[in-house]
C-alpha cells in the first residue's frame, strides 16, 4: 500500500485539543458556579482526557508508525522527544500546586492534606503515578494523565507493533479497536465498580490503553484514504457526539464518536480547513497542554481569590466573575507556554541536537580510519 501524501501538521486536529482542554475545565469549574444546575455536557466533561487520548494514538502514529514499521524508528529519541514534550511543565505545576498549598496553609487557610502529599511525591516526579503506585492524589491531580501518557510512550513500540501489520486491513484494526474498548469498559465496571473512564491514579495506566489504540486504528484508515467529505462527517461525529454527552450515554459511545469526529477532522485539507486551519485556531490548540495542566493551580489561586474578594466563604461564585476566571485560563496558560514548556521543550530538544552532532563528527572520524559508525538515537523526531 502507497501510503497518501499527508502534511507535517494537522492543523484541525490541533485546534481539537484546545476544545479538549476546555471541557476538562468546564467540568473542573462548575462547582464554584453559584447556582449552576445539573447539566449532561459538563458533567461528562472528564471525557475530554479521553479525547486527547485518541489524539495522542492517532498523531503519534502519524509522525512514527511507518519509520516504526519499516524499521527507522529511534526508541531513544522517541521518548526522549516524549519527555522533552511533557515533563518540563509537570514538575512546574507540581511545584506551582505545592507553593500555592504551602502559601494557603501559611496564611491560614484550609488544605486538602492530600495536595501536599509527600508519600506520593517520588511517583508524581517518575511520572508513574497513575500506575497504582502512588498512595494518594497529591500534588497537581490532572497530571495521573500525563503518567498515563507516558505509559503509553513507553509502549509505543509494542502498539506499533500491532497495527503495522494491520495498515493493509484499516477497517479490521478499526472494528478490533472499538471491540476492545467496548469488552474492556464493560469489563472492567464489573470488576471494580466504577467506569474506566473515572479512574486516575490506580488505574490511569490502563485508562489510555483502549483509547490510544482507537487513535492509531483510525490513523490507519487516514493513511488509506481521508474521508470523503469529511466537512459532513465532522459536523455529524460532533453534533452525535455532543448528544451523546448531553442525554448522559454510556462513555463509550461517546469516546468512539470522539475518535469519528477526530478521523473527520483529519481528512480536512488544511486548505479547506478554514477558521480550524487559522492561526488563532492552531495556537489555541498549541497552548492547549499548558490550559490542561494549569487548569488546578489557576482554580486554587483564583477561586481562592475571588472567594476572598467577593465574600464567598463558599466559593460559590456569580456568574460573571466565574466566566471572568474561566476566559483567563488560556491567557494563564499562554503566560505558562512561553515561559515554560516551549523554551524548556526547545532547550531539552537542542541538547539531543547537539550530542547527536557530536556523535556524527565521531563517527565520521571512525569512517575515516575504517571503523564502522554506531547508530545512536537523538531526540530530533518531530513533536506531536
Amino acid at each position: 500500500m502507497t501510503p497518501v501524501q499527508t502534511p507535517a501538521d494537522l492543523r484541525p486536529i490541533t485546534a481539537l485539543r484546545f476544545g479538549a482542554a476546555m471541557w476538562v475545565a468546564v467540568y473542573s469549574f462548575w462547582e464554584n458556579l453559584a447556582g449552576a444546575g445539573q447539566s449532561g455536557l459538563v458533567a461528562k466533561g472528564y471525557l475530554g482526557v479521553e479525547l486527547f487520548f485518541v489524539l495522542s494514538g492517532f498523531i503519534l502514529s502519524h509522525v512514527y508508525l511507518a519509520a516504526a514499521g519499516e524499521k527507522r524508528f529511534s526508541y531513544r529519541g522517541f521518548l526522549w522527544a516524549r519527555i522533552a514534550r511533557v515533563y518540563p511543565l509537570h514538575i512546574a505545576t507540581l511545584i506551582g500546586v505545592g507553593l500555592l498549598a504551602a502559601a494557603a496553609l501559611f496564611a491560614g487557610m484550609s488544605v486538602d492534606a492530600n495536595v501536599l502529599s509527600w508519600a506520593s511525591l517520588p511517583a508524581n516526579l517518575f511520572m508513574v503515578h497513575a500506575w497504582g503506585l502512588a498512595p494518594v492524589a497529591g500534588w497537581n491531580h490532572p497530571s495521573w494523565s500525563i503518567s498515563a501518557e507516558w505509559f503509553a510512550y513507553l509502549c509505543f513500540p509494542l502498539f506499533a507493533f500491532v497495527f503495522w501489520r494491520l495498515r493493509h486491513r484499516p477497517i479490521a484494526g478499526v472494528v478490533g479497536a472499538a471491540a476492545f474498548l467496548v469488552i474492556l469498559y464493560f469489563v472492567f465496571e464489573q470488576l471494580a465498580g466504577f467506569a474506566l473512564t473515572e479512574a486516575t491514579i490506580l488505574w490511569g495506566a490502563l485508562r489510555i490503553v483502549p483509547c490510544f489504540a482507537l487513535g492509531c486504528a483510525l490513523y490507519l484508515v487516514y493513511r488509506r484514504a481521508p474521508l470523503k467529505a469529511p466537512w459532513v462527517c465532522a459536523a455529524v461525529s460532533f453534533g452525535l457526539m455532543v448528544l451523546s454527552a448531553a442525554l448522559g450515554l454510556w462513555d463509550g459511545v461517546t469516546v468512539l464518536l470522539a475518535g469519528a469526529l477526530i478521523l473527520s477532522l483529519a481528512s480536512l485539507p488544511n486548505e479547506r480547513a478554514g477558521w480550524l486551519a487559522s492561526k488563532p485556531a492552531v495556537y489555541l490548540g498549541e497552548i492547549s497542554y499548558s490550559v490542561y495542566m494549569v487548569c488546578v493551580p489557576w482554580k486554587l489561586l483564583a477561586v481562592g481569590l475571588a472567594a476572598k474578594l467577593f465574600d464567598a466563604p463558599d466559593k460559590q461564585l456569580q456568574i460573571f466573575v466565574w466566566l471572568a476566571i474561566l476566559a483567563l485560563l488560556p491567557v494563564v496558560a499562554a503566560v505558562s507556554y512561553h515561559l515554560v514548556e516551549r523554551p524548556a521543550r526547545k532547550a531539552l530538544r537542542d541538547m539531543a541536537d547537539k550530542r547527536a552532532k557530536r556523535h556524527d563528527k565521531i563517527s565520521e572520524g571512525n569512517m575515516k580510519h575504517g571503523d564502522m559508525p554506531k547508530q545512536l538515537a537523538t531526540g530530533r523526531d518531530p513533536v506531536a
